[in-house]
């Protein structure tokens, strides 16, 4: 079927979220037309608000409405341990176990020859520039099971030695390929707490 072209420009854009294929797509155009207009409008505005008030902390590149963020600013969290992760959503998957205390450093990526990411397209200068600021004892990889996520690991843990500061990492009781935000709130902690040193 061909679409007006208002409805397919639609469409485009919901498939560029990942994992909405064409009939997700379909589906959620269709949805979003049937709302009330003042649905739409405030939909529309929350987005644009969201874009415009969410930024990167300058601190460890945590998604936040605040700079620093509110972990960065806490007086409440340990600043000798950063834990360092992929993504913010990755942050947050740890957050809700709330068995971590420290602080965080968003590397926004994974170092991916394949994909022309090199470990200066993501923020390890800044999280080395942290950790020789900060009283730091100890540094926490929590990055996914991957080829990816073991090849940062590795970069990380050797250029970390150096600095004479303890490198662990979260023991995974979850199968290789699984991402941290699908994993549930006890495996989570348990993979804190069973954290080792690399």
């Amino acid at each position: 079927m061909i679409y007006p072209k208002s409805i397919s420009a639609l469409i485009e854009q919901f498939q560029k979220f990942p994992s909405v294929g064409p009939k997700s797509a379909q589906r959620m155009a269709f949805y979003l037309l049937k709302m009330p207009v003042s649905e739409v409008e405030k939909f529309a505005k929350t987005l644009v608000e969201a874009k415009q008030q969410t930024k990167a902390c300058e601190i460890c590149y945590n998604l936040s409405t605040t700079n620093p963020c509110e972990i960065c600013s806490s007086q409440s969290r340990d600043k000798s341990t950063i834990c360092v992760v992929a993504e913010t959503k990755d942050l947050i998957a740890i957050e809700k176990t709330n068995e971590y205390k420290g602080l965080y450093h968003v590397l926004q990526g994974l170092i991916s020859p394949i994909d022309g990411i090199g470990a200066d397209d993501i923020r390890i200068r800044e999280l080395l520039k942290r950790l020789t600021d900060e009283n730091v004892k100890e540094l926490i990889l929590a990055l996914n099971q991957s080829v990816e996520g073991e090849a940062t690991s590795l970069y990380l843990t050797k250029l970390v030695k150096p600095f004479g500061i303890k490198v662990s990492r979260i023991a995974f009781g979850l199968p290789v390929g699984t991402e941290l935000e699908y994993a549930d709130e006890i495996t989570l902690a348990r993979a804190i707490e069973g954290r080792h040193e690399l």
